[in-house]
């Protein structure tokens, strides 16, 4: 185990559980999940990463279990707001990505068992998040890039522990409220860090699914969480890794 892991401040009943710089926290949770149990928070502490994957065990039936990806990045964009410069602009692009200021630093998924029906309890979820610390490009290429850095955005001193210790507080709140009967709550909270579209209504239906309504009386448009999140956004199409 890292040194750094051994003052990670988790409260409970996280578990933390370090993985070596080249491994994958989202695949090693998802394939040992049933066996890590509710509360494993599986940790790969980078230089320019801060990545991190989460074990939970759902009450509901996956299609309103699926949900919880909203807490899960609700949870990180909070953990961001509380670590950013002053009036810093913390948005999420639906579903999936993280934005700071006006560039991409990250991005959530969500995964559960493949055979598991939509209309049983799954045997547990894995929420993951990827944030980016450090730009690792220079020059033009990183001033053209769509993608961003904490430190780029005037952020000091967020190590992936700190970011992953934030995460973890904010998260246990989000689901402490689900759990409480106020999931209206987190998805108000989540659309709010959505971008402003002018002319249109959004919500968040019993599926998970996000729900357009247009106030000229326009069309109703419904978005598929679970199409969306089949193949992360903020992931390079066949390799798995982040666009940057």
């Amino acid at each position: 185990m890292p040194s750094s892991l051994r003052t990670l401040d988790l409260p409970p009943p996280y578990r933390p559980l370090a993985l070596r710089e080249a491994d994958d926290a989202f695949a090693h949770a998802c394939v040992h999940a049933a066996e890590l149990g509710a509360g494993t928070l599986v940790f790969v502490g980078r230089f320019d990463l801060a990545e991190f994957a989460v074990v939970l065990e759902p009450d509901e039936a996956l299609v309103e279990a699926r949900r919880c990806f909203y807490a899960g990045m609700t949870a990180l964009a909070n953990t961001l707001a509380a670590l950013a410069p002053p009036e810093t602009p913390i948005a999420i692009e639906w579903p999936d990505r993280l934005e700071v200021g006006r560039g991409l630093v990250g991005g959530g998924r969500l995964g559960w068992p493949s055979r598991a029906a939509e209309q049983a309890r799954p045997d547990w979820l894995v929420f993951a998040g990827v944030v980016r610390l450090v730009s690792m490009k220079s020059g033009k290429t990183a001033l053209n890039s769509s993608w961003t850095s904490l430190a780029n955005e005037g952020f000091r001193e967020v190590g992936a522990e700190r970011l992953s210790e934030g995460f973890a507080r904010h998260l246990m709140v989000a689901i402490d409220r689900w759990q409480e009967g106020e999931f209206g709550a987190i998805a108000r909270e989540y659309l709010a860090r959505l971008r402003p579209q002018p002319a249109v209504r959004r919500g968040i239906d019993a599926s998970g699914n996000l729900r357009i309504e247009r106030l000229d009386g326009g069309p109703v448009a419904s978005l598929d969480l679970r199409a969306a999140l089949a193949t992360p956004s903020w992931l390079q199409p066949g390799s798995g890794r982040p666009l940057w």
